[in-house]
């Protein structure tokens, strides 16, 4: 079962070879060039003093590359799960090819646990691979993120939803539940493009919904006080609105996922719009505050908050949604054996 299972797999086994190749080819061929040309440029802008022109070069270099990496680890999960996983059952059901498999001595819940084993490990192998090559030719621009991002959770590095996504262990999780949900669909559904349709839209769903609404409480944050001097003035942003100044802050932190950065006093509240007004009247001139004045007088109350997730936690975050798509995985795999067994005639 095991040997007919692989050749029903073998041309999209093949397709799949031949995309990485020509993938390990591409990516071969110009990573060196960009390894060359960070420590020619931006590992020793420091000394020449042109770093932030260094980097936006840097950054810059082979673009088109940069975003067919990222996309390539979004999309190939998503892909296996519509061409590979939802139609493994439910064509056999169109068809009525599974009938013959089942006369032949082997039980259904054997037939279906083979064709899950031998194309689930052979995506989540294609999954990890492509990871590899990605992350090994990102590595570069990857160490750029590192040395800091704006306080935004948008702009958080590895840590950023694409790139968090696009490296490293996650992908393969991604690749065995977007197979594994596709299957049990195409089991339940037994037609091929309405399975195909509902595994695309459920993946996106999940990923999306763990991303956004799971992953940032899977460990919790730390908090960071900062003290406001005059320095500080480039990380605030003062509106004067209707009712008043109201002020906004960035923080900048290495490698780091800030979820936010507020002004607050010691009880948490924040300044209020006429507490502002009084301690930071506008200049009419530069429509700006003055701030070596404004800046003393908010912090004589105030401080700013970050609430953020150390870059020494990537890791962690990357194993801990491993192991949840993979639990998922393996719950929806019960589930189909069970509904191979109790609810199929």
């Amino acid at each position: 079962m095991i040997r007919f299972a692989s050749l029903q797999f073998r041309i999209q086994a093949a397709v799949a070879f031949v995309a990485l190749v020509v993938i390990s080819i591409i990516l071969g061929v110009t990573g060196p060039h960009l390894v060359h040309l960070y420590d020619s440029t931006v590992a020793t802008c420091a000394a020449h003093n042109d770093c932030q022109s260094a980097i936006t070069t840097f950054t810059n270099t082979d673009s088109a590359l940069q975003i067919l990496g990222n996309v390539l680890l979004i999309v190939v999960p998503a892909l296996i799960g519509m061409f590979w996983g939802a139609p493994l059952v439910a064509r056999e059901f169109e068809t009525g090819t599974f009938r013959l498999a089942w006369t032949q001595g082997v039980t259904r819940t054997r037939w279906l646990v083979i064709k899950l084993a031998v194309v689930g490990l052979a995506s989540m192998v294609v999954a990890g691979l492509l990871s590899v090559i990605v992350t090994w030719w990102s590595s570069p621009i990857d160490r750029v993120n590192m040395l800091g991002q704006v306080g935004n959770a948008e702009l958080a590095g590895r840590f950023s939803s694409v790139i968090f996504g696009a490296r490293n262990i996650a992908p393969v999780g991604y690749a065995a539940f977007a197979f594994v949900p596709a299957v049990a669909v195409g089991l339940m559904i037994r037609r091929t493009l309405p399975a195909m349709a509902t595994a695309l839209g459920g993946f996106v769903f999940a990923r999306i919904a763990l991303s956004l609404w799971v992953r940032p409480h899977l460990i919790a944050p730390l908090h960071e006080v900062i003290g406001l001097n005059v320095r500080s003035a480039s990380s605030l942003t003062f509106n004067q609105t209707s009712t008043g100044i109201v002020v906004s802050a960035d923080a900048v932190m290495h490698n780091a996922w800030i979820y936010s950065t507020q002004i607050v006093d010691t009880v948490g509240h924040a300044p209020t719009a006429a507490f502002l007004s009084r301690a930071c009247p506008f200049n009419n001139t530069s429509g700006q505050p003055n701030y070596q004045t404004c800046i003393p007088n908010i912090a004589a109350k105030f401080h700013e908050l970050v609430t953020y997730q150390p870059g020494s936690r990537y890791w962690a975050f990357q194993w801990y949604e491993l192991a949840i798509y993979l639990a998922l995985t393996a719950i929806l795999a019960a589930v189909s054996a069970w509904w191979i067994r109790r609810r199929i005639s």
